[in-house]
């Protein structure tokens, strides 16, 4: 069974600014030592599907910087890739028009390739996936096509595309944040939202974005393709909840699914990996997230006091620090006397002595002056910050000192 992964990382993240002024939101560092596209690509060559092409657009140097670096570019053998591929304008000088259209403008890539199933994933949630369960769901149903689904509370399901589902897991619907969104079939307090990722048949993808939809400029695969062709093509549900993860355990949320696309999503989902039982553990030999290897001497403790926190390697701890609930990254040096709280720490940062530092996101390159006081004064800071609606500060990339 050939598989060709195609990413789609080209997105803005317009609402993760400033944090995505330099970069795309698959390039912003995550957990003390990620990118957020660490987790699509680890999903894929864990699953088994060594053979990608990584759709990039906007601001998409940083990305194709750290997947040159971090992310092997070939295999033992020529069907194992991981290759970036910015838009090539072969049907007009345009940029990408949506999901569907990215893999539209570059479906001789699918040709030439020649798979059996092509899964089209995004690149910019948090979650952990074994593609190949939802694989084997796909052929078991002779599906056409296959959307991967979260189990959502019906209350909170008109903020996602919502895939209505007959018993068999067949979808009969798709509404785009609909009022009264359609429940599971014998699970009325839940609905089923779309993740964003697709299954498809090869020879169904090429028809649709070839003939059936070849005459529609933007073109997204949730808004526009989606609901027209459930009539004519087996099209079904994957339960995202139903997959069993090797290695996970058994406090974690099941189908832990993030979007990050705000600030405040973005600092709540790094505090989930906090903790004795975090939401998403990441210590899981079984599911590894790959990423980066950082040749740093390892972290430096001289004194002061670390509470539920992950600390990265190459940093330095000096005596009287306090850091409590915080993720902070590699090469970050905390002066004597400096307190952090709540906040995620990007690498290469310095936090001088007896600085203070509460519920902070703090971008890579970053020095703060000693006895500096952030995150404790709303309208002091908001003359040098930026300030989330949620009361977060964050403090953009600083230059780098390399």
């Amino acid at each position: 069974m050939r598989i060709l992964g195609m990413i789609m990382a080209g997105g803005k993240g317009e609402r993760l600014y400033p944090l995505t002024k330099d970069r795309s939101k698959p390039s912003v560092p995550f957990g003390g030592k990620y990118r957020i596209v660490d987790f699509v690509l680890s999903n894929f060559v864990n699953s088994g599907i060594f053979s990608s092409y990584v759709l990039v657009q906007y601001l998409s140097q940083s990305l194709i910087e750290y997947l040159r670096t971090t992310w092997r570019s070939e295999g033992i053998i020529p069907d194992h890739f991981l290759t970036c591929v910015p838009p090539q304008m072969r049907l007009g000088e345009i940029w990408y028009r949506g999901t569907a259209d990215s893999v539209r403008q570059n479906i001789n890539l699918v040709k030439d390739f020649a798979p059996d199933l092509v899964a089209i994933f995004g690149a910019d949630h948090i979650y952990r996936m074994d593609v190949r369960q939802m694989v084997d769901y796909h052929l078991k149903n002779k599906a056409d096509v296959t959307v991967a689904a979260n189990t959502v509370p019906l209350e909170q399901a008109s903020a996602f595309g919502v895939l209505g589902t007959d018993e068999t897991g067949r979808i009969v619907q798709f509404d785009e944040k609909p009022a009264h969104p359609k429940c599971i079939p014998g699970n009325p307090k839940a609905a089923y939202a779309s993740m964003g990722n697709y299954i498809f048949n090869t020879d169904v993808l090429l028809q649709v974005l070839q003939k059936r939809f070849c005459d529609v400029p933007a073109l997204d695969f949730g808004k526009h393709i989606l609901p027209k062709i459930l009539a004519d093509h087996r099209t079904f549900a994957y339960n995202f909840q139903s997959q069993t993860l090797p290695g996970a355990k058994p406090y974690e949320e099941q189908g832990y699914w993030r979007d990050v696309g705000t600030i405040e999503s973005f600092w709540q989902t790094n505090m989930d990996l906090l903790g004795p039982t975090p939401k998403l553990d990441l210590n899981n030999p079984k599911w590894p997230i790959s990423t980066t290897l950082n040749r740093v001497p390892a972290t430096k403790y001289l004194g002061g006091t670390v509470v539920n926190s992950m600390i990265g390697a190459g940093c330095i701890i000096h005596p009287k620090a306090k850091i409590k609930n915080c993720v902070i990254s590699d090469s970050v040096i905390v002066g004597e006397g400096a307190e952090l709280e709540g906040c995620v720490i990007m690498d290469n940062c310095e936090i001088k002595a007896g600085a203070k530092l509460k519920k902070v996101i703090m971008d890579r390159f970053n020095t703060i002056a000693p006895k500096q006081t952030i995150g404790h004064d709303t309208e002091a800071d908001s003359q040098k910050y930026y300030i989330d609606p949620s009361g977060i500060v964050v403090i953009p990339r600083g230059k780098s000192k390399f």
